[in-house]
């Protein structure tokens, strides 16, 4: 069975040493939460986790969701772990207090996010949907909608989610079809069907709130005439108390290859009473503000299913015995192929963990900073990071779910020592908020482009003013990767208009080789941060890692991007009827 223990000091390295999260103490909104106090939160929300909800992995796995007679039964532990955990508090640690959350940095409830998405990352669903369709009303909603939602979804005492998919309408939202009619009270009557829908139904929480996407009957065809509605499970009295059941119902749910114990539903809206949240035909604007947070929740459960995967199978190498290696010992981690395995897990885990991590840091900083400009660069970073945490770290997850898998060998392929769920879970992390294809499309049509080019060349400038100060075994392959990095964003930039089938099929290598260069500056700087510490085996370690990082795998940079250079017209003038 694999087993998970939160990774303290190296979550703690990366937010103080290389990441410095005490400037997020220096906004005023965030005074209280200094560097010790994130950590004593981070320590206590390790505990929860590793001693609660760790156990129910395999189990909620094995067991996963049933739908009787309407009602979803949601695995053995997930009712008393979710009481626990909101009773504590962390299911708002980051909202507003107003709406009575603890109101705490997006970044600690990140970290939070990584805990549990490594413990059990079925399970954070529930409150990560919640999570989202709590940001969604708070940015668009009405002052009522939120006063009367807002605070039970911080709480936990509701729960919440996202209903935009349609059989006919995943990637392309605009054909959509659900209706949604105006009445004379100022309601709106929901009619449809919704499929794919994460925690669509259950009984953990008191109530369900559905924020919907939905075409009003007047509305243009397309995304242009969408519009989004609140659409609770249980109405809402005026008093807040909960009413009568809403024309809401689950039909089915899923039966899947991974995230067993998440309930995937297939939902039916029949004159379903909603409220319009936003202006009309504004809903794709206002999806969206729940979709590029949620698209960094995704990259969080990549990299909690990474860790899982890295220090599992750093484990089981270390007590397993099996031959001898070149060097006479008897453990597999003494083999070098198995240590070529851990140390690639190392170096993507990790270096991953920098791009997550800053991610969130910039997120609040784009929020709270007084400074305008402050304010835009953040959210510049922020961006263009979104795609590459999201792709990046869920991609690796699966990559490194199958590389535990080859770890353990035999044994790995065999359900009771736990690896191979890693690969089943992680797989649906590249395909739900945006496939990562969509991803890359979205980095190279939308990201590189903003405000002329602006948001890359933050990157290009952050990266070489670092590059004055570190070991030449690491600054010399990371100026080269930078160097193609730069010449083929400006190529891309250049061609796209005239040639926008070459971007579009090279998209996945240069998001790829992005991320990489970008890991390889985290490595740079974690480096950099150990050896100003007083553990020098510490220190050793992240440079041997470092190193691994460089020359195995910053090395991929340019050849990606050659791929990316290379015209695309001979595979798409092949007809379709060909393949």
């Amino acid at each position: 069975m694999a087993s998970y223990k939160a990774p303290l000091r190296e979550i703690g390295f990366v937010l103080n040493d290389v990441l410095k999260v005490e400037r997020l103490s220096e906004l005023a909104v965030f005074q209280d939460a200094t560097p010790d106090t994130l950590s004593g939160l981070i320590d206590e929300a390790a505990k929860l986790i590793e001693n609660q909800l760790a156990p129910l992995n395999a189990v909620s796995d094995a067991h996963g969701c049933k739908l009787e007679a309407g009602e979803v039964t949601v695995p053995p532990g997930f009712t008393e772990f979710y009481k626990m955990y909101c009773e504590a508090g962390w299911n708002g640690i980051s909202q507003k207090s107003e709406y009575g959350g603890a109101a705490l940095p997006y970044t600690l409830g990140k970290v939070v996010e990584e805990l549990l998405c490594s413990a059990n990352v079925a399970f954070a669903l529930y409150p990560g949907l919640t999570a989202g369709c709590f940001e969604a009303l708070e940015a668009s909603a009405s002052d009522e909608i939120k006063q009367t939602y807002l605070p039970k979804l911080a709480n936990g005492e509701w729960s919440g989610t996202m209903c935009i998919t349609e059989p006919q309408a995943g990637s392309d939202v605009g054909a959509a079809k659900t209706k949604a009619t105006p009445q004379d009270d100022g309601s709106f009557l929901i009619d449809g069907g919704k499929i794919f829908i994460t925690s669509g139904e259950h009984r953990m929480a008191e109530n369900i709130v559905h924020f919907v996407l939905a075409r009003l009957p007047d509305s243009p065809p397309g995304v242009k005439g969408l519009s989004t509605f609140v659409v609770p499970k249980f109405l809402v009295n005026a008093d807040g108390s909960i009413g009568a059941r809403n024309g809401v119902s689950v039909q089915s749910i899923e039966h899947k290859m991974g995230i067993n114990g998440s309930v995937t539903c297939v939902m039916q809206f029949d004159g379903a009473k909603g409220w319009i949240v936003g202006k009309p035909n504004q809903g794709i604007q206002n999806m969206f503000v729940m979709m590029n947070l949620a698209r960094i929740l995704v990259g969080f459960q990549g990299l909690g299913q990474c860790e899982l995967a890295t220090q599992n199978a750093i484990r089981y190498a270390q007590e397993r015995k099996q031959g001898k290696a070149f060097n006479g010992k008897a453990e597999i981690i003494e083999h070098p192929d198995v240590r070529r395995m851990l140390l690639q897990m190392k170096a993507v885990t990790e270096g991953a963990r920098v791009l997550a991590y800053e991610t969130a840091i910039y997120v609040d900083i784009a929020r709270h900073h007084a400074d305008p400009a402050v304010r835009e660069a953040a959210q510049d970073w922020v961006d263009l990071n979104t795609p590459l945490v999201k792709a990046y770290c869920t991609d690796s997850a699966v990559e490194l779910g199958s590389t535990a898998i080859q770890v353990y060998g035999g044994h790995g392929f065999i359900k009771e020592h736990g690896v191979e769920q890693i690969v089943r879970d992680s797989k649906i992390l590249c395909l739900y908020e945006g496939t990562n294809g969509i991803q890359a499309m979205d980095l190279v049509r939308r990201k590189l482009m903003m405000h002329n080019g602006r948001l890359p060349q933050r990157f290009f400038d952050a990266v070489k003013a670092d590059l004055v100060n570190g070991p030449e075994s690491l600054v010399a392959p990371l100026k080269q990767a930078l160097e193609s990095l730069e010449s083929t964003t400006r190529w891309i930039m250049e061609t796209y208009k005239s040639n926008p089938d070459d971007a579009a099929f090279g998209c996945c290598d240069y998001q790829r080789a992005f991320a990489l260069t970008y890991l390889g500056w985290n490595w740079l700087r974690m480096v950099r941060a150990a050896n100003a510490g007083s553990d020098a085996v510490y220190a050793r370690t992240k440079q041997v890692t470092a190193e691994y990082f460089a020359t195995r795998m910053l090395s991929q940079v340019p050849a990606l991007l050659g791929n990316v250079r290379v015209s695309a017209a001979p595979m798409m003038e092949l007809d379709a009827a060909a393949f």
